[in-house]
């Protein structure tokens, strides 16, 4: 931890010393909250985002904020080691091309739908399932799912990647990003406008202008959003699952891996780790909601992810348990610069020069790509630095090919 602020309701307890002003701000408002539980916890990767800064963790007391968990609800990241030790640059450019034929990036979804079976399994999250009683207690998936199932399986845009990786352990990795896509998007705002309509005749003491309208756990409208959240939490890692599966494949096709190691890689050994979600948690001797916006568990001995830019080297990390981070770390390395103040502001040729120098096959192709530049993100050496007390580093990853969304 770096610094602590003392002044508002609740402390805001930082782990990074560039904390720019409007992310500090919003940090000062989630502080101000009347139903903020104990402190506020902001990662080093932290940076401006919606209503609560990115790489924040905030813990409440029997509400939840439909705009602190975001719109990418379930979004983060999975990862997989081969038993391969190298790739030539060749090899690597046809699974990169491969890759492209089977996953479609950007605004981009599947022609077909894709199989049913593989989304979140609702006979389960509903005793006497059918599809009048999932409409009533999933309205918003429902009348998205048809959408989903093209979805399923699709990287998205944005900071979203597949990235081929080797790492200092002397094997090949896979790492994919990636989140809910529109189904998401479509839970949070439903839910977000539900709650600033309720706030707004609650007349509460949260300022609309904060944009963190809340809604009580114990209400129908907050078992709804869990509900729908949840559901959407699921949807993304089902949605990261069937990306793996299909880059695994190609693996397998090329005979680079056996079919037996794509089936255990794939069933077995795949590491997952969510950072738009919020959870009913244990801190401090209470239960409380803990909303995490690109922040990820760091549990004691729980492995995890933190994935740098793509000129950058990424972790497998192990989470240290901290109290004082609600058992949280960083989800990456953090933007340092808007998309917007990137693509005015870098050099193309030199982040070109840079990622070829380093041997990255990239994305970056003209000046629209430079907001997924390397220097379009912070320092992720200082952004390890300032979380040792939050996880331990086991393996690290240097990006060998990068998909970009």
């Amino acid at each position: 931890m770096r610094k602590v602020i003392s002044e508002n309701k609740v402390p805001i307890k930082l782990w990074l010393d560039d904390m720019e002003d409007g992310a500090m701000e919003q940090a000062t408002n989630l502080a101000n909250l009347p139903f903020a539980f104990k402190h506020v916890a902001i990662m080093p990767d932290s940076h401006q985002g919606y209503g609560m800064p990115i790489g924040g963790v905030l813990a409440t007391k029997d509400v939840i904020i439909p705009n602190a968990v975001g719109v990418d609800i379930g979004c983060g990241m999975c990862a997989v080691k081969t038993s391969l030790t190298s790739l030539d640059t060749e090899t690597l450019k046809s699974i990169m091309g491969e890759i492209r034929k089977v996953i479609p990036v950007g605004f981009n979804k599947h022609k077909e739908d894709q199989d049913e079976n593989l989304m979140p399994d609702r006979n389960h999250m509903l005793e006497d399932w059918n599809f009048s009683v999932f409409e009533k207690f999933y309205p918003v998936v429902f009348n998205y799912f048809n959408g989903a199932l093209k979805s399923l399986g699709t990287l998205g845009g944005g900071n979203h990647f597949i990235e081929i990786q080797k790492g200092d352990d002397g094997h090949i990795w896979i790492m994919i990003h990636s989140g809910s896509r529109n189904l998401g998007k479509q839970v949070a705002d439903h839910y977000n406008k539900i709650a600033k309509s309720l706030n707004q005749k609650w007349h509460t003491q949260v300022d609309l202008k904060w944009d963190l309208a809340f809604l009580p756990t114990d209400s129908e409208e907050g078992k709804a959003y869990i509900r729908e959240m949840n559901y959407c939490v699921d949807f993304a890692l089902a949605n990261r699952q069937l990306m793996m599966n299909r880059v695994i494949n190609i693996f397998k096709e090329l005979k680079l891996i056996s079919r037996k190691e794509a089936t255990y890689s794939y069933s077995l050994e795949m590491i997952n780790i969510a950072h738009n979600y919020a959870s009913l948690e244990n801190h401090f001797g209470q239960n409380v909601m803990v909303h995490r916006k690109g922040a990820t568990s760091a549990k004691e001995g729980e492995t995890g992810i933190i994935p740098g830019s793509q000129g950058t080297k990424s972790y497998i990390v192990k989470g240290k348990g901290n109290k004082e981070s609600f058992t949280s770390c960083s989800h990456g390395a953090g933007r340092k610069l808007g998309r917007k103040a990137a693509q005015k502001e870098l050099d193309l040729d030199a982040e070109i020069k840079h990622l070829d120098k380093m041997g990255v096959v990239h994305s970056i192709r003209g000046v629209n790509d430079l907001d997924e530049a390397p220097s379009a993100y912070k320092n992720i050496d200082t952004v390890m630095e300032n979380q040792k007390d939050l996880v331990e580093i086991l393996v690290e990853l240097t990006p060998l090919g990068v998909i970009k969304g």
